[in-house]
C-alpha cells in the first residue's frame, strides 16, 4: 500500500520535532562532571584530597586525614579504592562533580558504570611507572564512550621520574586504542598531588592546582540536555543506608527531578520492568557532604532514596514517556568461594555472629552496594556460593565481615567455568604484565609456565628490570602472588587484565608443598613445637589452641604429615620441665588473610573469626580423610 499524503506529512512533522528537540538541547556552563581514572596507586585519591583542599571545601583550622575519600578502614590500610566515591568542589562559580574510581582490576566494574555518568575524565599516570595494565583498561572504557580525556602526569617529584617519556608512552597507548583525532589532541599537565601543585610545562614554578582547575573548565565539556523533556536519570551506582535503604546515584540526563515526584523505573535489559515509584529524598554532593535539595536540573549528579529494589542500570523516568537509557551489562564474576558455618571444635568461641542465618543475611546485604558480587544458596543450608571479580574482591568481603564480628569458614577460590556451543569447557583467561629484576626472570618464567602460562613477550626496561607478558588461566594465578613476592625478593610488580574465556588448559597442581596437621586437641607446648619445627615451617606458637585436623604448618614435602604439638616430655629427677627454657623455637610464619586464602588447598578450609585465622582440613577425622583421599586418587 502506497503512503498517503497524510502519512508523509506526519513523517515530516515527526522529523521536524526531532530536529527541534536537538536544537532545544542546552548546555549547563555552571557544571562539569568528571571521573578520575588511573592504574592502582597512581595517586587518584591523593589528587582529590588536594582539589578539595584548594577549592575551600575544608575550614582553615579543620583537621583532615590523608586520602579522605577512602572512608573504609580497609581502603585506608591497603591504600586502594574499593568503591567509587562522589564529591563536588566549586571553582570560579562552576560546580565540578568528581568521581574517584577504583584502580584495581578486581573493582573494574565500578569504572565501567561511572564513566556513563560523566562528560570527561582525568587520566592520571605515574611519572615513573608510565601506563600500566589498568591504565589501558580504564582508558579503553573512556575512549569507547567518546569521552574527552585530560592527561595528568603525576608524581613528577619522584627521584626516578621520567615525565617526558611517559607523555610519549601515553600518546602511543591512545593510538593503540584507536583514539580519535580530537581525543589525541588533549592537554597534558604535570603534577605532584602529594605536594599539591600542577603545571602546564615542566619549567613552570611549583605553585598550586590552579592550572588543573582551569583546564577542567576549558577542556571538559559542560553537560547537555533538554530542560523541557520528560525526566531521564540513569542509576550508575548504588549506596545503602540502614535508615533510608538503597540510594541510587546518577546524572539527570534530561528534564528535572523533584522531591515527592511520581516516577517510573525501567531498564533497557529488562523489557518487563515498569514500576511506579515516588522519590522521597533528593540529594546533591557538596565537598564530603550530601545536601538535601528540592529539585535538580539536567546535568546534575544526584542521589535518590525511597525506591526499593533499585539497581544499577535502571532509568528513572516520568510516566508520560518512560524511555530507558542504554547501559552496558555488568561483567559476570570469574571466581567463586564457598562461605559456610564454622563447624570446627573451636566454633562459636570467638565470633558474635555464627549461625547460617547471620551469614546469609550479611552476604545478601552486601549485594545492596556491591553489584559485581553474586550470592547463591546451595544444597546445604549452611553453605553459600559467593562469586566475584577476583581474589582481592572476595578477600575484602571476608575481612569486612570478620571485623564486624562474623565467624565462618571459606573454601579455596575456584574459577567459574563455561561451556561453548559445542559443549567444550572454557575457563577465564588473564593477561599478566610482570616487571621483575633481570636476575629473577628465570624463576618467574618457570613458575608461570608450570601454571599453564604462555610467554607472549619479553622486553628490557631501562632500570635493570625486564617486562614479561603472559597469557595464563585465572586459576593459574590463584595462590601465586605470595610466591611471586618471595621469588622476586619483594621487588616484582604483577598486574593482570581479564582477557575473556578460552579453552580449558588441563589439570593444574596448585600447591607442591604438603601441610603439617595437628593430631589431637589441646594447647601447643614448647616441647611439642620444638620437635615439630624440624618437619617444616610452623604457623602457630606456644599456648595456641589446636585441634585434630587443624593445619599448623607447611611441609617442604608434597605429602601431609600429622604431628602432636601438645606432647610434653616425660619428667624424671634429671629431666625437669624448667629445662624447656633451653629449647629455642624458630619464629612462627605469620600469615595474612590473603596468604591464608592463597595457601589453602582444595581439601582445606580457612576458619575466619574476629580474633583468629586457622587453616584446617575439610575432613577432620584422619581415617575418613585418608579414605576420601584414596577415593579421589582412584576416581
Amino acid at each position: 500500500m502506497t503512503d498517503s499524503p497524510f502519512r508523509r506529512i506526519s513523517a515530516h512533522i515527526g522529523s521536524l520535532c526531532i530536529i527541534w528537540r536537538k536544537i532545544m538541547v542546552e548546555k549547563r556552563e555552571d557544571i562539569r562532571n568528571i571521573a578520575i581514572i588511573a592504574h592502582v596507586d597512581h595517586g587518584k585519591t591523593t589528587l582529590v584530597d588536594e582539589l578539595l583542599k584548594q577549592s575551600g571545601a575544608f575550614r582553615e583550622n579543620q583537621a583532615v586525614v590523608r586520602r579522605v575519600m577512602d572512608s573504609n578502614p580497609i581502603e585506608r590500610e591497603r591504600g586502594i579504592t574499593i568503591l567509587s566515591k562522589n564529591t563536588a568542589v566549586s571553582y570560579q562559580g562552576c560546580k565540578i562533580n568528581i568521581v574517584d574510581t577504583p584502580g584495581h582490576a578486581d573493582f573494574g566494574g565500578e569504572v565501567e558504570r561511572i564513566l556513563k555518568m560523566v562528560n570527561g575524565a582525568i587520566l592520571l599516570v605515574d611519572a615513573f611507572e608510565g601506563p600500566m595494565p589498568q591504565t589501558r583498561f580504564v582508558l579503553q572504557k573512556a575512549l569507547d564512550l567518546r569521552l574527552p580525556v585530560l592527561v595528568v602526569i603525576n608524581k613528577i617529584d619522584k627521584p626516578q621520574a621520567r615525565p617526558s617519556e611517559v607523555v610519549d608512552e601515553v600518546l602511543e597507548l591512545m593510538m593503540d586504542l584507536n583514539a580519535s583525532d580530537a581525543q589525541l589532541d588533549c592537554p597534558f599537565l604535570y603534577a605532584s598531588a602529594k605536594a599539591g601543585f600542577a603545571k602546564r610545562e615542566l619549567s613552570d614554578p611549583d605553585e598550586d592546582m590552579k592550572p588543573l582547575f582551569e583546564e577542567i573548565l576549558k577542556f571538559i565539556p559542560a553537560p547537555t540536555g533538554d530542560p523541557d523533556a520528560p525526566l531521564q536519570l540513569l542509576v550508575s551506582t548504588i549506596d545503602y543506608n540502614d535508615y533510608v535503604g538503597r540510594i541510587g546515584i546518577g546524572k539527570v540526563e534530561n528534564g528535572c527531578i523533584r522531591q515527592n515526584q511520581e516516577a517510573v523505573v525501567v531498564n533497557q535489559h529488562d523489557k518487563d520492568l515498569h514500576r511506579h515509584v515516588r522519590i522521597t529524598k533528593l540529594y546533591e554532593f557538596d565537598g564530603l557532604k550530601r545536601l538535601d535539595v528540592e529539585s535538580a536540573d539536567f546535568g546534575s549528579i544526584v542521589a535518590v532514596s525511597g525506591i526499593e529494589e533499585l539497581h544499577v542500570g535502571d532509568t528513572i523516568c516520568t510516566g508520560q514517556d518512560p524511555v530507558p537509557i542504554p547501559f552496558q551489562k555488568i561483567s559476570d564474576p570469574t571466581i567463586s568461594m564457598d562461605f559456610m558455618v564454622n563447624d570446627s571444635p573451636l566454633a562459636g568461641t570467638e565470633g558474635k555472629y555464627v549461625t547460617s542465618r547471620h551469614i546469609r543475611d550479611r552476604l545478601y546485604r552486601e549485594l545492596n552496594t556491591d553489584v559485581s558480587l553474586r550470592v547463591e544458596d546451595t544444597d546445604s543450608a549452611d553453605c553459600f556460593k559467593v562469586s566475584g571479580r577476583g581474589e582481592l574482591h572476595l578477600s575484602v568481603l571476608v575481612e569486612t565481615m570478620r571485623r564486624e564480628g562474623y565467624e565462618f569458614a571459606v573454601s579455596k577460590a575456584e574459577v567459574i567455568y563455561r561451556l561453548d556451543d559445542a559443549g567444550r569447557k572454557l575457563e577465564p583467561m588473564e593477561i599478566a604484565y610482570i616487571d621483575v629484576p633481570d636476575d629473577c626472570t628465570g624463576i618467574v618464567i618457570q613458575k608461570l609456565t608450570q601454571r599453564k602460562g604462555v610467554l607472549n613477550g619479553m622486553s628490557p626496561l631501562e632500570t635493570g628490570y625486564t617486562r614479561l607478558e603472559f597469557e595464563i588461566p585465572s586459576r593459574g594465578l590463584i595462590g601465586y602472588r605470595g610466591e611471586f613476592l618471595t621469588d622476586t625478593k619483594g621487588n616484582g610488580i604483577l598486574n593482570t587484565e581479564f582477557d575473556g574465556y578460552g579453552a580449558y588448559k588441563g589439570e593444574l597442581n596448585y600447591r607442591r608443598q604438603g601441610s603439617l596437621i595437628a593430631f589431637e586437641q589441646g594447647e601447643a607446648v614448647t616441647y611439642g613445637l620444638f620437635q615439630a619445627q624440624a618437619r617444616g615451617a610452623l604457623f602457630i606458637g606456644p599456648g595456641e589452641k589446636v585441634y585434630g585436623g587443624m593445619v599448623i604448618g607447611e611441609s617442604p614435602k608434597s605429602e601431609d604429615i600429622e604431628l602432636n604439638v601438645c606432647k610434653t616430655k616425660h619428667l624424671t629427677n634429671t629431666r625437669t620441665s624448667s629445662s624447656d627454657e633451653a629449647l629455642k623455637l624458630t619464629p612462627k610464619k605469620q600469615m595474612s588473610l590473603e596468604q591464608c586464602i592463597d595457601f589453602i588447598d582444595n581439601d582445606e578450609l580457612l576458619e575466619v573469626t574476629p580474633q583468629s585465622l586457622r587453616i584446617r582440613k575439610k575432613i577432620l577425622d584422619p581415617v575418613l580423610r585418608k579414605r576420601a583421599s584414596f577415593s579421589r586418587k582412584q576416581g
